[in-house]
């Protein structure tokens, strides 16, 4: 009793002195674009390296890539032909600056946690945002804690362990990113297209944060990205940051789909080996990005672990929902698959003031197609996105309705069982504006 008396008197003393601003909390959420960028880099690097005919400075580049790395000879067979990988549960967390110039990793506290789930055989990824506020038992007789704890207590095998204890899941790989190289990473690729829904204007002089951003499409540099995903005075808090952060995403995965990326390659492996710890090997990554290399990020599905914000005297705590945790871990981890139905799914519609005219396409079609839309209305929403609220509301059906509905082709899924803006609802297509 008294040890465990001891490791809370040290986690109390540790969230004293490295208690964070509110806006710098929101910043480590850009973390997931920064390891799939470098998995599509490397994918797009071992595609041109591959290709018949490449001039001599790939093939330099490639043995450079390889020592760095020190990559088993013996593996580098498989770079044109990888082995298919079985489905993987990799952890991607980014931690907060520990303010002094040591390991970027020790003593740091995890502000932000993803669970990725690669499915190599579907081409398919799923993403779920863990958030740091949750409140749970962390392993190794800490006792109930804050998940970001985790990290600062044990490092990232403190974490994998918790996570898998709270799951029920086995974390196959790591990713523990820094923050200051998701800034570098932006610079590096020469800024990111964000399109910004809102002016965002913030002044912090104590905190260093100054944000100046207009409304409409702007080319980011990595301080601009930063203050996108750190503002949070728009009533929204961490909601409107996670869902920057997965329009964010789906910005950089655009990016680079450009043949320029190539040139990119070696500064941004240069950040990846300061700023990024991982098990993952160049080898597996590779592989992993070849399964994956012709993805469309708006197949991409996202949630978040369901819950509600509790107070316990200076503490805010993410009190997990149980029954609806469990149903996003089924369904985004082991991918489960509700019993076939002939019911069909209700759908509602919520619009931009100048997509009403889409809108009412988009809901001829569907009842065209025999489903029900409950409701339609409007809502200044400035991503457009389908919304699955029950398990009924499978990727596959995601699949088949946008090729019934062309015009929902390109918007981005997310799974979440309790955001509902028509009742009763099984999904909700969100129509943007301009």
């Amino acid at each position: 009793m008294n040890e465990l008396k001891d490791k809370d008197e040290q986690y109390n003393q540790y969230l004293y002195k490295h208690k964070p601003s509110k806006a710098k909390s929101g910043f480590g959420r850009l973390i997931i674009s920064f390891l799939i960028t470098i998995i599509v880099v490397v994918a797009a690097a071992f595609a041109y390296l591959g290709t018949a005919g490449i001039d001599n400075k790939y093939s330099k580049l490639a043995e450079k890539l390889v020592k760095k790395f020190e990559l088993n000879p013996k593996e580098q067979k498989g770079f044109n032909l990888p082995v298919l990988m079985p489905r993987q549960n990799i952890l991607i967390v980014g931690v907060d600056s520990n303010g002094k110039a040591t390991d970027p990793f020790k003593g740091t506290r995890s502000d932000t946690m993803i669970l990725v789930n690669l499915d190599p055989a579907s081409h398919s990824v799923n993403a779920i945002s863990i958030p740091r506020d949750s409140k749970v038992y962390l392993a190794g007789d800490y006792g109930v804690q804050k998940i970001n704890a985790a990290h600062a207590l044990g490092g990232i095998d403190l974490t994998v362990k918790t996570v898998e204890e709270t799951l029920g899941v086995k974390i196959n790989k790591y990713v523990v990113i820094n923050n200051e190289g998701v800034k570098k990473l932006v610079d590096a690729l020469g800024g990111v297209p964000v399109y910004i829904e809102k002016d965002m204007y913030y002044n912090d002089n104590s905190g260093g944060l100054h944000i100046n951003l207009s409304k409409g499409l702007h080319v980011l540099n990595g301080e601009q990205v930063e203050g996108y995903l750190r503002f949070r005075k728009d009533g929204l808090g961490d909601i409107g940051r996670t869902s920057r952060q997965q329009w964010f995403v789906k910005a950089v995965l655009e990016k680079l789909q450009s043949p320029s990326v190539i040139s990119k390659i070696p500064e941004v492996l240069n950040i990846a080996s300061t700023y990024v710890k991982t098990n993952l090997s160049l080898y597996e990554m590779s592989h992993i990005a070849a399964a994956l290399r012709n993805i469309n990020m708006s197949d991409v599905e996202f949630a978040t672990l369901p819950g509600s914000p509790s107070k316990k005297g200076y503490i805010s705590y993410w009190i997990l929902d149980p029954e609806k945790t469990q149903e996003v871990i089924d369904r985004m981890v082991y991918r489960d698959k509700p019993t076939p139905s002939d019911k069909k799914l209700v759908a509602g519609i919520m619009y931009a003031f100048d997509k009403e005219e889409e809108a009412m396409k988009i809901k001829d079609q569907l009842t065209a197609s025999g489903y029900e839309v409950n409701c339609v209305g409007r809502a200044h929403l400035p991503h457009s996105q389908i919304i699955g609220h029950n398990a009924a509301v499978t990727s596959d059906f995601i699949g088949w309705l946008k090729k019934q509905v062309p015009e929902i082709k390109s918007s981005q899924f997310v799974y979440d069982p309790v955001r509902m803006y028509c009742v009763h609802s099984d999904f909700t297509i969100i129509v943007s504006g301009s």
